[in-house]
């Protein structure tokens, strides 16, 4: 079959999109409003753009033209942490998945511990073992939508933090010890499964 998503209902371009495109690296995205609340949500529309410098991007939906608070912390003040998802912290994710208002913190909403950042002002998440401190350089809003529309961010990586258990040498992962979820479908994710490689030709 064919889709022309011009002629397709809103939900059913999500459905085909997310249900495809599959697995998503998801992006646990903390940021603090100008009153110093601070907020923390996933974002499945997340990735990674580059490395020289280093940059990341995410994107954040809106719905009855409201946008949401990690959009508008963001906006305000410039910064954003990432915090790399885990199979172990995959319910404490899913806590800070629902709307609550403004003035509510999901790090205590989740059970989380909110660890102070080196460079910016968002707390890192001190459960996760990756986390980028970011600053926003870049945000555009999609246009000729027909719900609420998109926003997606760029920004720029300005420190890293590893837990030393999920390093090995010469800067690589320990995919035993990181053990990373991912987005599918609905209510769906995804760990690790079998892995193998395949060498680039020359």
């Amino acid at each position: 079959m064919q889709f022309d998503p011009n002629d397709l209902e809103h939900t059913a371009v999500y459905k085909l999109l997310t249900g495809s495109i599959i697995p998503r690296p998801i992006g646990w995205i903390s940021s603090i409003s100008e009153k110093g609340i601070s907020n923390l949500a996933p974002f499945s529309y997340f990735n990674a753009v580059g490395d020289d410098p280093p940059h990341v991007m995410f994107s954040v939906g809106s719905s009855n033209q409201q946008h949401k608070d990690t959009l508008n912390n963001v906006l305000a003040t410039k910064q954003f942490v990432v915090n790399m998802v885990t199979e172990a912290l995959a319910e404490q994710m899913n806590t800070t998945a629902q709307s609550v208002p403004p003035e509510v913190d999901e790090f205590e909403l989740a059970g989380l511990t909110p660890l102070a950042s080196k460079k910016i002002k968002p707390f890192r998440v001190a459960e996760s073992p990756i986390t980028f401190e970011c600053e926003m350089v870049h945000h555009y809003f999609l246009e000729d939508h027909k719900q609420g529309g998109a926003c997606i961010v760029v920004g720029r990586i300005v420190m890293m933090h590893f837990d030393d258990a999920v390093l090995l040498d010469h800067y690589k992962i320990n995919l035993d010890t990181y053990q990373p979820i991912a987005r599918l479908a609905g209510s769906y994710y995804s760990k690790l499964g079998e892995l193998f490689s395949v060498k680039r030709g020359s």
